[in-house]
């Protein structure tokens, strides 16, 4: 009887384990999306080569499977080699980000007291700037250049992340292991990120996926605004304030990659929540 009773939900439990199709394709589109930033530059290392007398073809023409922009550069060999650029930074990002909130957040939860108070005001300070605005402003004052607007997007992203991990960091604290922790006399730095930090990775694996979205889209914004990303880049938000003008000549040179910031940017949303999920039914089945 047991044994039918197996057979019988074996198929069930194979259907729970089955991916979703939309979280398939998401994982193929960032697989895609992987593979044009690492080998993008070696596909098509003069990906910015200008020929006039190409210019202005439209998708589909021999040679040119996404047409040309006016100054004859090929849209595919552009798209494809802007991925690096368009995607290694919102990736740095959220990385960065999240290290500050992991640090400053770990901290302010479990020291509190002034350390936390003094975090908390920097927090509200940083939260109450808008992003692209203050970014622009910076950019500005600075020169810009490309490493420069990932740092400051870092500074600018990290309040988020110092809260989501402080208010996790506060509910673990009060938590039974951590005073028999406190008991054995382990120092606060073990406590902090050798107990309590492993309890709160499923919200640090979450956020910085929803970072690298976010940061994928600001990022593309400051490159349409000009910031960041100089003139001649291989950029996918260059590529949208540089073709903008033949909109109606080849409307491939403006809608590709804008369907490919929002692509990218979904999968990576759908994967963050889809694995958010899944750490959680783990965390709860132990």
């Amino acid at each position: 009887m047991t044994a039918a009773i197996d057979l019988l939900s074996a198929p069930s439990r194979r259907r729970r384990r089955r991916l979703p199709v939309t979280i398939a394709l998401a994982l193929g589109v960032l697989a895609a999306a992987v593979l044009a930033v690492v080998f993008g530059g070696v596909l098509y290392p003069d990906a910015m080569r200008q020929d006039i007398l190409s210019g202005l073809l439209p998708a589909g023409s021999p040679g040119h499977l996404l047409g040309t922009d006016e100054l004859g550069r090929d849209v595919w060999a552009m798209t494809v080699a802007g991925a690096a650029s368009a995607l290694i930074g919102p990736v740095c990002v959220a990385l960065g980000s999240m290290i500050l909130g992991i640090v400053l957040g770990t901290l302010a939860g479990y020291e509190r007291g002034w350390l936390d108070i003094v975090i908390s005001r920097w927090t509200d300070l940083l939260l109450a700037l808008p992003v692209l605005l203050a970014a622009i402003v910076v950019s500005g004052v600075f020169g810009g250049g490309y490493w420069v607007t990932v740092a400051l997007l870092i500074l600018l992203f990290s309040p988020s992340d110092i809260r989501i991990v402080r208010a996790g960091v506060l509910e673990q604290s009060s938590r039974p292991y951590i005073e028999a922790a406190r008991m054995l006399s382990l120092s606060r730095w073990r406590v902090m990120f050798r107990h309590i930090l492993p309890n709160v990775s499923t919200l640090v694996i979450t956020n910085v996926m929803l970072n690298i979205a976010f940061a994928l889209v600001a990022f593309s914004s400051l490159s349409f605004l000009g910031v960041g990303v100089p003139p001649g880049t291989a950029d996918w938000g260059r590529q949208l304030t540089d073709n903008r003008a033949i909109m109606f000549d080849n409307p491939a040179a403006v809608i590709v990659p804008a369907l490919l910031i929002i692509a990218v940017a979904s999968a990576v949303n759908l994967v963050g929540d889809w694995m958010g999920q899944r750490l959680s039914q783990v965390g709860t089945a132990l």
